[in-house]
């Protein structure tokens, strides 16, 4: 009886060191939750957890955080339950192509606004060109929190 007892513990302690094993073999990757289309922003509500093979081979470099995924913009649409490519996401646009934004000078208290039309989309703290709406010229600035472009920084 003693014997079984060995023999019972010893598969108990096989059997939970397979099941570590197991679970050191898998990776947990965050996944959309629902479809996830181009343009939207990327909430954790979006998101879930999922595990998949150690040895299970990416078709590109994928996300293994959601923390990097909050707040970002989807740039395709990303299928629930699949890993997410790093390339499918990006920093929300501040400033669109084409849509009118407010422009900015300051400088020791002086303080200049304008109209401009961004040449390009761009993100916080990315330098773009605008075309000042009065004047045709063309100015290089900087994309502020608010949407509005900074020159003469």
């Amino acid at each position: 009886m003693k014997h079984l007892v060995h023999i019972a513990l010893a598969a108990s302690v096989v059997a939970l060191a397979a099941s570590q094993a197991a679970l050191a073999e898998e990776r947990i990757l965050p996944v959309p939750s629902v479809t996830i289309y181009p343009g939207d922003t990327i909430s954790e509500s979006m998101l879930k957890d999922r595990a998949f093979p150690e040895n299970y081979r990416y078709r590109t470099a994928v996300i293994e955080s959601p923390r990097v995924l909050t707040g970002k913009m989807a740039r395709r649409t990303l299928l629930p339950g699949e890993p997410i490519p790093m390339n499918a996401v990006d920093d929300p646009k501040l400033v669109t192509r084409g849509t009118q934004t407010q422009i900015v000078f300051e400088e020791g208290g002086l303080s200049i606004m304008g109209i401009g039309i961004p040449l390009q989309s761009g993100t916080l703290g990315e330098t773009i060109q605008v075309k000042n709406v009065d004047s045709g010229r063309i100015i290089t600035g900087r994309v502020q929190p608010d949407g509005r472009v900074r020159i003469g920084f």
